[in-house]
This record gives structure tokens, C-alpha cells and sequence, in this order.
């Protein structure tokens, strides 16, 4: 069973330098389902197209199955079920052995950046990039399936 672990932080300017220097793919997504104890999201990743579903969190941690779909299927999922789509261009960013996810929000939650890190246990040890300020890993505001039901431009 996969599970995902992972921590978030919003930024500060210094993250500009970085992202004009990485890897972006614009990523287009909607969740068909989203209540307290799971979500199913639609998503199209660069190329790609994705169908997951995730558990409720625990501390950091959740349950994720995650299938790569033909994208023609994916845009017609989010076409089909897509309220408020979430859109956004992430940004990938190596540092100091990990890999790190920086969203940068468009649309209805233009101005929202947040960086991700993906850990492979809740103790696992890293080190902050200097970019990365304050951690609002359980504030539930800023995980994507509110920001679709309460976007940041109504803050």
C-alpha cells in the first residue's frame, strides 16, 4: 500500500532565483470526491494524466493510490467534474538530497506558492532551503482540495 509523507511550507522572495533555473510542468486538476476521510483527484501533469485517491491524514502521513491515465481521459475528468479547477505550474527543485515540489498557484489562487517535500518517514531529517519560511503542513487552507472549495483570491 503506498503512503505519502509530506511537509509544506510557503516561501519567501528568495525563490525566484530557483524556479527560473528548474524544471516546470503546468499541472490542470479537479477533485471528483473530497470529504474527511478520503479524495479522488483528476489531474493533468505536464503530459501526463493521473486518477488518485487518497485516505484521510494522520500526523503527515496518508494512504495514496495513484494511476496514470491516458490524458485525453484526464482532461475529459476534469472537464466533467472540474468546479473551480485548481491550476498551478510546479516547479521541481533538487536540494541538499531531497526533492522538493514548489506549486506556483494561477487562476482563482494566483499569488498562493507553496513548496512540498515528500519524506520516506514522518522522523526523517532534512534541511530547509532558504527559500522555505513558514510550515503549514496541517493547516487545511492550503491543501488543494479546499483551495478548490475556498480559493486564496477570497482570503
Amino acid at each position: 500500500m503506498a503512503k505519502e509523507i509530506e511537509r509544506k511550507f510557503l516561501v519567501n522572495q528568495q525563490i525566484s532565483d530557483f524556479l527560473e533555473n528548474s524544471h516546470a510542468l503546468f499541472c490542470s486538476q479537479t477533485y471528483i470526491s473530497s470529504d474527511s476521510e478520503k479524495i479522488v483527484r483528476a489531474r493533468v501533469l505536464g503530459d501526463k494524466g493521473f486518477l488518485t485517491i487518497k485516505s484521510k491524514v494522520t500526523g503527515i502521513t496518508r494512504h495514496e493510490f495513484e494511476y496514470e491515465i491516458p490524458k485525453a481521459e484526464a482532461i475529459q475528468l476534469i472537464n466533467l467534474f472540474g468546479h473551480n479547477v485548481i491550476e498551478k505550474t510546479r516547479h521541481i527543485i533538487p536540494y541538499k538530497n531531497h526533492t522538493w515540489e514548489v506549486d506556483v498557484f494561477s487562476g482563482l489562487n494566483q499569488g498562493l506558492i507553496v513548496a512540498e517535500i515528500e519524506l520516506k518517514s514522518e522522523e526523517e531529517q532534512f534541511e530547509l532551503p532558504e527559500w522555505a519560511e513558514k510550515e503549514v503542513t496541517g493547516d487545511l487552507k492550503y491543501y488543494n482540495n479546499n483551495l478548490q472549495k475556498n480559493p486564496y483570491c477570497k482570503w
